[in-house]
């Protein structure tokens, strides 16, 4: 393999077109498409400033680098690409790729980031600031993500998430089987329009979580004490420990508590209008 390093590339696709080498503390400044039409490219201690550094390279392994925040756009259409130790200070990262997976990665300006991934896989990961980061993604894998974006993961499917804490509104959106284990969900309007979707030992909060949801699942999960108006037009099977503070309009399944503040069921309940919801039995 070929080996680049303590070089300074600038301008129009000073690199492009190289193949099999290894860019070792490799500065690219300010222009466009530093790295394009690549394959099998390692990045060693490298510092990224301009536009679009990393577009269209197939097969690459990226580590202990930092991207400035102007080198918006990064990362699209490059397949078979891994991530580690790294810091991305620039928008609209990740676009239109296959097997991507990143370790111990801060983002923190999330706009608009990992649109229409499939294969995802995150350890570790922190996203700060931005909306719609994990939009039309599919076949993702998540350990360890602690995010305040807005509006994360709609319109996704066939996703784990694991041990993540998410602080945000209109998340989970639209998607389709979709299963979260020991997290914490945080933000209005969660999982609306959902199809699949199963918490595991999640702690939620905000106001009228998981409505219009089909086939719903809740296992062994908690609620914060002001989070109300859950599960309206929803199909639901629901274990809840401890408190819910109200219940409004399930469509049908089962929703059992420990206790509830209150069910709303009015004229505007949608047929077949038959959840059974009872407090567990001491």
């Amino acid at each position: 393999m070929e080996k680049i390093a303590n070089k300074v590339f600038g301008g129009e696709r000073p690199l492009f077109e190289i193949h099999n080498t290894e860019l070792d503390h490799v500065r690219i400044t300010f222009g466009e498409s530093g790295v394009k039409e690549c394959s099998n490219i390692v990045c060693r201690n490298c510092y990224f400033e301009g536009k679009y550094p990393l577009w269209h390279v197939k097969g690459s392994d990226i580590r202990n680098c930092y991207f400035a925040p102007g080198s918006r756009s990064a990362i699209w259409y490059s397949d078979d690409m891994h991530m580690e130790d790294c810091v991305i200070n620039g928008p609209k990262f990740f676009r239109e790729m296959k097997n991507l997976s990143l370790k111990n990665v801060t983002i923190n300006d999330a706009d608009e980031t990992f649109w229409g991934i499939d294969c995802l896989k995150l350890e570790n990961v922190v996203l700060h600031d931005g909306t719609y980061p994990f939009m039309h993604c599919r076949n993702v894998e998540v350990d360890g993500l602690v995010s305040d974006s807005k509006y994360v993961f709609q319109y996704s499917r066939d996703i784990v998430i694991r041990n993540a804490k998410i602080d945000t509104k209109d998340s989970f959106w639209e998607v389709d089987n979709v299963t979260v284990y020991d997290s914490e969900l945080n933000g209005e309007f969660l999982g609306w329009h959902s199809r699949g979707l199963r918490l595991v030992r999640c702690h939620i909060s905000g106001e009228q979580p998981l409505c219009y949801a089909k086939d719903l699942v809740l296992e062994d999960c908690t609620f914060d004490a002001e989070c109300d108006r859950a599960f309206e037009y929803s199909t639901v099977q629901a274990d809840i420990r401890g408190h819910i503070k109200s219940i409004k309009n399930p469509m049908s399944g089962r929703i059992t508590a420990d206790s509830i503040g209150e069910v709303i069921i009015d004229e505007n309940i949608k047929k077949p209008a038959d959840c059974v919801v009872s407090i567990r039995e001491k």
